[in-house]
């Protein structure tokens, strides 16, 4: 039984108070077939709306089977409406875009029944209202009688022990409108059946009570027929949509209008480029930031294109390791003595000092801006900015000129002597960064040196380790040293000459030492005959050896080498390779320290913009969003008069924007994929988008999937903000 007791309606338009209906008492039964009539602006529609739960009341009370229902919230009502009602409407308030099956099919999608039990059930409805042939066709194109038989049928297939409906032959010519009141009637033999209209004629005959309104009052309340009383309204076997109907229903509405949908992939591509733009843009910035700043106490080049490798075993590199390593694909060039590139080398004549840092001659790449290639062993080329003073003030000085190339600028510390013939403007380079291209001759010689450098060397004299430098000059025979007259002292008898000398020397890499005999002492007087040296103060601590000698001790193979790279981005699939070579691979940039406050402040502006462009993408997508979607808000308000629950509702739009969302991305990303790979050229978007990784592309995808959840939040609020016909009616 359903029976209202003093029951009102009151709006409250903009301060003014109107009244909808105004204490109603009414009892209606199962198997009735009430008609409310009345004049427009009566309340016939309202009480109606009353009945049905598509609207509140604000005074009397509504019982159902005797329960009260003046607490009810906005989601037992939602509720009430599920298991009780099934509304015809007298707009029909049908689903345009879809076929007459799919509008049936919607109610029972909406309360849960599994695809399996809805084809048989909707395809016999819809034979029962006569429109079988048209099943398949858009309901935008039937006429008003078959539109409003679909309605019927949606609200027949429902079965729910309720039917309401609003003026439901307003719209159509005589001979519809007696068939679609005697279709009502051949349903209601079971379920209360509730009309509003103003032609009463059409009806009377088959009314079981008809009511009469007047200025929000019912006037009358004529049983015509006796219906059993305290029948009890049983309802309908209604559930909660399941996720499978979610997205049927999802997937159906991203597509049905196509022009929606293109306009929505529109503004989803507009967030995708938004949001992959500005962290690009960052990303670009932070790799400038950090190739430009941060320093190593050990490198001097620390380029993301270079690795340093050691063997695994530490011993030293052989022509078949590095043939095996120029095998790989990523393999830009190698040099061999990698030391040699953190080392800063001098060269020095009467007229000119400058300094820089040595490559081989193999790797240079490009063409001579001045002079020639080299054509042997000591000729080299000088790589400088062409702002350099050796260039703009001393080239007469610099070029064909013979250098000493040394360490530092102490006499004797020759490496080898060089001639510049070649000199190659960088643009690139700062004025005070210079680069020496020679010859494996001279690399050969620079590497012992810079072994010399990185090891630690013990002299045994006399069975005990001395504190004496060791030097070298080519007056002394192989296999033999020239020391200080005054080490005599140290041996039995004063007898220096022909005892033994033994020097060792020790690295990271390897050990080795030379026995040599002492053949003769130098003092003051006769250093520069024995040895062509002039400073005794200097030499007084010294042992002095042959060079050969001298260098046997580090003219080794290289123990450590650098690769290059070709590319970057794929360095780490490189240092796998390296390691199946059997070799210890390590980035250079491994060694870097970032300078920590230049670092954090990107990394800080960085997020604090990235919230600013979330925050503004939101509400310019929203905003457009709901226009787009403004057209749709029926369609939403239609799902809750059906029975939808805001939760679902929201849902069905969740997986609308979510399809469109994410298709919208993928086109995106596959048309950065293409300029990535240089399919599609475009060189600004390739240089914004080298250093995005597939991690942080999720991670924008997750940022545009929670963007886009919000928007739908925030959409499906504002459509259950109020009941839902005042929703409906402030969308028409």
């Amino acid at each position: 039984m359903l029976k209202l007791e003093n029951v009102s309606k009151i709006y409250y338009t903009n301060g003014i108070v109107a009244t909808g209906i105004s204490k109603v008492n009414l009892e209606l039964n199962i198997g009735e077939f009430v008609v409310i009539t009345g004049e427009s602006g009566s309340g016939k529609s309202t009480l109606l709306n009353v009945i049905s739960g598509i609207d509140s009341y604000e005074e009397g009370e509504m019982y159902i089977n005797g329960k009260e229902t003046s607490h009810y919230t906005e989601k037992d009502f939602e509720e009430y409406r599920k298991k009780y009602i099934a509304n015809i409407f007298q707009s029909f308030n049908l689903i345009n875009s879809y076929t007459v099956y799919q509008n049936v099919e919607l109610v029972l999608l909406l309360n849960g029944y599994k695809r399996r039990q809805i084809k048989k059930k909707v395809l016999d409805i819809i034979d029962k209202v006569g429109l079988t042939k048209f099943k398949n066709t858009k309901v935008s194109k039937l006429s008003g009688g078959q539109k409003q038989r679909v309605a019927i049928a949606r609200a027949i297939v429902k079965d729910t022990p309720i039917i309401v409906a609003d003026e439901p032959t307003g719209n159509l010519d005589t001979k519809s409108a007696y068939e679609i009141i005697e279709l009502l009637k051949n349903v209601a033999k079971d379920k209360l059946v509730v009309i509003v209209t103003h032609n009463i004629e059409q009806v009377e005959k088959y009314a079981t009570r008809i009511i009469k309104m007047h200025d929000g009052r019912m006037i009358q309340n004529t049983e015509i027929k006796n219906i059993n009383e305290d029948s009890k309204i049983t309802q309908a076997s209604g559930k909660n949509i399941t996720i499978p109907n979610q997205y049927r229903l999802g997937i159906r509405n991203t597509f049905n209008i196509f022009s929606k949908f293109i306009l929505l992939f529109i503004v989803f591509t507009f967030m995708s480029v938004a949001f992959l733009a500005e962290y690009s843009a960052f990303k670009l910035v932070e790799h400038s930031t950090e190739e430009s700043s941060g320093y190593s106490a050990n490198l001097r080049d620390i380029s993301k294109e270079r690795i340093l490798i050691n063997k695994q075993n530490r011993e030293p590199f052989t022509e078949d390791d590095y043939n095996k390593i120029k095998q790989l694909s990523n393999i830009d060039y190698i040099v061999e003595d990698d030391i040699s590139l953190d080392t800063e080398f001098i060269l020095r004549n009467d007229t000119l000092n400058t300094y820089g840092y040595i490559k081989d001659i193999n790797n240079f790449k490009g063409n001579i801006d001045i002079g020639r290639m080299p054509e042997n062993d000591d000729e080299i080329i000088l790589k400088a900015n062409k702002d350099d003073y050796t260039i703009t003030q001393m080239l007469d000085e610099t070029l064909n000129s013979e250098f000493s190339l040394q360490k530092s600028y102490r006499e004797g510390d020759t490496i080898r002597t060089v001639k510049i013939v070649g000199i190659q403007y960088n643009e690139n380079n700062t004025i005070y960064d210079r680069t020496f291209y020679v010859s494996n001759e001279v690399k050969k010689v620079v590497r012992s040196y810079v072994h010399n450098q990185y090891s630690d060397m013990k002299t045994l004299l006399n069975d005990k380790y001395v504190q004496y430098n060791i030097e070298t000059s080519e007056n002394v025979e192989p296999g033999t040293a020239i020391v200080n007259d005054d080490l005599k002292y140290q041996f039995k008898n004063n007898k220096i000459i022909n005892q033994n000398i033994n020097i060792s020397v020790s690295n990271i890499y390897y050990e080795d030492n030379i026995d040599l005999t002492i053949t003769k002492t130098f003092t003051k007087s006769n250093l520069k005959k024995l040895t062509g040296y002039t400073d005794y103060s200097y030499y007084q601590n010294a042992i002095i050896i042959n060079p050969d000698d001298y260098n046997s001790l580090y003219d080794k193979p290289s123990y450590q080498s650098s690769v290059y790279v070709k590319d970057a981005s794929i360095i780490d699939q490189t240092m796998s390779e390296l390691e199946n070579l059997g070799l210890k691979p390590k980035k250079a940039t491994d060694f870097k320290v970032e300078y920590e406050n230049e670092s954090q402040i990107v990394k800080i502006f960085k997020v604090v913009v990235t919230i600013f462009v979330i925050i503004v993408v939101f509400f310019i997508s929203y905003l457009i969003i709901s226009i787009i979607l403004k057209s749709r808000n029926i369609y939403y308000t239609t799902l809750r008069m059906l029975g939808a629950t805001s939760k679902s509702t929201r849902k069905i739009l969740n997986i609308e924007l979510f399809i469109n969302s994410t298709l919208s991305y993928l086109m995106v990303l596959t048309f950065g994929y293409l300029v990535k790979q240089d399919i599609i050229k475009i060189e600004f978007i390739a240089n914004l988008i080298k250093y995005i990784t597939l991690n942080e592309c999720i991670l924008m995808y997750l940022i545009l999937f929670v963007v886009t959840q919000l928007i739908a939040r925030k959409f499906a609020k504002k459509i259950f903000k109020s009941s839902a016909m005042n929703r409906y009616n402030e969308e028409v």
